[in-house]
Parts: C-alpha cells; sequence; structure tokens
C-alpha cells in the first residue's frame, strides 16, 4: 500500500497501484492550475481518501475535476467522473521518488522554456480527445 498526504496531513491518500510510473500533462489547464506541468500517477479507481471533508472540488471539464486541500491547497488530483479514475499528484507520495517518467500527454501544449530529457510517448490533444470520443 503507498500513502500519501498533502502539506498539512489533513488529507491522506492511499493506493494499492503501482505508483513507479508518472505521466506528465502539458494542458494549458494543468500548466495555469500547477505553474508547470501535471506531474500524475494512474491510480485508477483504486483511490482511498481519509479527510474528505477538507477537499475542494472544481469541475474543469464536463468529464474531469481537480481537486486541492482546502486547508493548505496541495494539489491532490485530477478525477475523471465516468470511469472513477484518479490522477493523483505524484508529488503526494513519499515513493515516488524512485518513479519513472514514463509519458507525456498534450506535448503540443508544452511551452518552450522545459523540456524533459526522458524519451516517452507523447500524445497530442486530438490524440487524447480521440481517446473520450470511442
Amino acid at each position: 500500500m503507498h500513502q500519501g498526504q498533502c502539506l498539512c496531513g489533513k488529507v491522506k491518500l492511499s493506493t494499492a497501484q503501482d505508483i513507479s510510473e508518472i505521466s506528465v500533462c502539458h494542458c494549458s489547464m494543468c500548466l495555469r492550475w500547477n505553474g508547470g506541468p501535471g506531474f500524475s500517477i494512474d491510480c485508477k479507481s483504486d483511490l482511498k481518501i481519509d479527510g474528505e471533508e477538507n477537499i475542494t472540488r472544481y469541475d474543469s471539464s464536463l468529464w474531469g475535476e481537480r481537486a486541492f486541500c482546502n486547508q493548505c491547497g496541495s494539489h491532490l488530483f485530477y478525477h475523471l467522473k465516468e470511469s472513477q479514475t484518479y490522477y493523483v499528484s505524484a508529488g503526494l507520495f513519499p515513493d515516488a521518488k524512485d518513479s519513472k517518467l514514463t509519458m507525456q500527454i498534450y506535448i503540443d501544449s508544452k511551452p518552450h522554456y522545459y523540456n524533459f530529457v526522458e524519451k516517452t510517448p507523447m500524445l497530442t490533444e486530438q490524440n487524447i480527445m480521440n481517446m473520450f470520443n470511442k
């Protein structure tokens, strides 16, 4: 079981999912929300949340919501509502420090002021939209 928490510890998250792979999202919403790309771990629907009363959820699209701790402001997760999939902020899990960057999405929205050296699959916005419109 992998456990993580926000800065103040009022929200605790746990999952039994493999957290060895991290995805990066370069979409404009992640850039605005994080001040940079969003680094996340796909926890699928396997996420236990303690401290729900300290979470604020924001519907950022028709299909997804973003959540943060309303006490310390830590970004917690992006949640795909229909599939109940949680993409949890990688930095919340201390044992994710040994994880590897394995995918980048919305690569066509990535600003020029940063780059990653890892060679990963890179999906465009259209690739992602095609996945939702199946």
